[in-house]
């Protein structure tokens, strides 16, 4: 329920009411802009009960938030992958762009007030972007059963009716991304640069790239590297994951998967700068198609290990408008991204073996191991 009414609204009331008609038409809460950053609010003690059923709004009404983790909400990766998920859940249920926001996390410790901003404001969906903010958006979702509540990469242990974790099995499309740099490989020697692993779904996608690649061919080197810093550095560190690449590749390695935001990002464009006409080095960037997000990567980006975060975010947000919204875990959907200017260069025993593994995969005769 919306708590805001603005003096227009007011004024239209008090005429309404001398002109003893008995029809009144709500007005829209305002919209949330991305404020200076707060200082951290006071975290209040957990809701042991269960909330209540949410009853969605009708969609006309229908207003949706999004809190990124750190970073930029254009970062090319995941944030992004998040918001174009907001933005095309409002086209698909009419809304105008006026009933989404987002804003960008500057600081760990601003997480629980940016969502509380959104909540005050009446949104009736908050999505919140990444593992880091999984224990505010628990907090938040206990204290406000009114409010959805979609947590991107956050596995809920107890279940929420107005909470859906919206999660990945980021394993079975690094694994397929291994297969494939395995495969490509004509040094034996391949490499990931990864974000750190405090975070569960970048080891996913790092323990699969490795079994993976040694499914396709026992005998490969995979050279493996997670970020050192903690959450607040180690996916927004470009120029750690070009140098981390840059080592790679100095080692030998001619097929690098970058997993990390920004900093996966650093790494896949500096195996672009060492592409020459005389030799072919490969990469493979995560989460989305990257093709369409870091184009300067183009000249070795041959994939994408992709967890279909944009397509999750749209079909939660429009089972939250219908109230038939699914607490507890929502698995997305995982794959590899087209192979685009690569399409020619991956031979038809690829591709066909990458179908059977990917077939695999999903019926569970093949294990990722993680």
């Amino acid at each position: 329920m919306k708590s805001m009414r603005n003096s227009r609204f007011f004024s239209f009331m008090t005429l309404l009411l001398i002109s003893l008609l008995l029809v009144a038409c709500p007005a829209p809460a305002a919209p949330v802009s991305a404020p200076p950053q707060a200082a951290p609010p006071q975290a209040a003690a957990p809701t042991t009960a269960a909330p209540e059923e949410p009853v969605a709004a009708a969609p006309s009404d229908f207003q949706i938030g999004l809190v990124t983790d750190v970073g930029r909400v254009n970062d090319r990766s995941f944030n992004q992958s998040a918001w174009e998920g907001v933005q095309q859940a409002a086209q698909a249920l009419g809304l105008p762009e006026t009933n989404i926001r987002f804003i960008e996390t500057q600081s760990p410790t601003d997480y629980a007030d940016n969502i509380q901003q959104f909540i005050d404001a009446g949104y009736q969906v908050i999505v919140t972007v990444g593992f880091a903010l999984g224990d505010a958006t628990i907090e938040a979702a206990n204290e406000n059963p009114d409010v959805y509540f979609i947590g991107v990469d956050q596995f809920q242990v107890e279940a929420l009716p107005n909470l859906a974790g919206l999660i990945f099995s980021e394993d079975k499309s690094g694994f397929l991304a291994g297969v494939l740099a395995a495969r490509l490989s004509e040094s034996g020697i391949i490499a990931s640069v990864l974000g750190t692993d405090l975070v569960p779904p970048v080891v996913a996608f790092g323990t699969g790239y490795e079994n993976g690649a040694r499914y396709a061919n026992p005998d490969i080197s995979v050279i493996t590297t997670y970020h050192p810093g903690g959450l607040d550095i180690a996916f927004t560190d470009p120029e750690w994951g070009a140098a981390t690449a840059a080592q790679a590749l100095d080692q030998g390695a001619d097929v690098i998967f970058g997993a990390g935001g920004q900093t996966g990002n650093g790494a896949l464009q500096e195996v672009a700068s060492r592409v020459t006409a005389d030799q072919q080095l490969y990469c493979i960037g995560v989460d989305s198609d990257q093709w369409e997000t870091v184009p300067a990567a183009r000249a070795c980006l041959v994939s994408s290990a992709m967890k279909l975060i944009t397509p999750g975010v749209v079909e939660l947000a429009a089972l939250a408008a219908e109230g038939n919204f699914p607490g507890g875990n929502y698995v997305g959907d995982v794959g590899l991204a087209p192979f685009h200017d690569f399409e020619d260069s991956i031979s038809q025993e690829i591709k066909d073996e990458l179908d059977e593994i990917r077939v695999g995969l999903e019926d569970g005769s093949i294990s990722t191991g993680y």
